[in-house]
């Protein structure tokens, strides 16, 4: 079944982008949380006008993302955690860590476009990416340290 995406999906697709997914995932999922729309010929070409006119704002937006891709490049940041004798971590370092840490640096990034590669349970050093435009991304390398 191909539906319009109205939001990013990890792993499925951007916003406005046509997908086709499986009908059950379609009708019990997305459309009713609201998060895409049935691809039939009037919602493609709505789909089509509001890009055609939406053209410069994208390209703005990708602009604004390449530049604070471009300042966070040189970021690496540093995170405590409560760890055991052998350096193993009480629970583990989330998204939520590395954007208030982000945050501390002067960047205001949402948790929810980064992604951490690895499980992080030890001390040392892992690397996260930032999402910042689905053309736009870069990877922010961050260690652990023992509190």
């Amino acid at each position: 079944m191909e539906v319009i995406l109205k939001e990013d999906i990890h792993n499925l697709g951007y916003k406005d982008d046509l997908v086709n997914v499986r009908k059950g995932y379609a009708r019990n999922f997305l459309i009713p949380q609201g998060k895409a729309i049935i691809a039939s010929e009037s919602a493609k070409k709505v789909l089509a006008e509001n890009q055609k006119q939406r053209a410069h704002k994208i390209a703005q937006i990708k602009a604004d993302a390449q530049a604070l891709a471009d300042k966070m490049e040189g970021v690496t940041l540093s995170i405590g955690a409560k760890t055991s004798s052998t350096g193993t971590i009480f629970g583990s370092v989330t998204n939520i860590q590395i954007a208030d840490a982000l945050q501390v640096k002067g960047f205001e990034i949402d948790r929810k476009v980064i992604l951490i590669k690895d499980q992080v349970k030890e001390v040392g050093n892992y690397t996260a990416v930032v999402k910042l435009h689905k053309e736009v991304s870069v990877e922010v390398p961050f260690e652990v340290v023992a509190e």
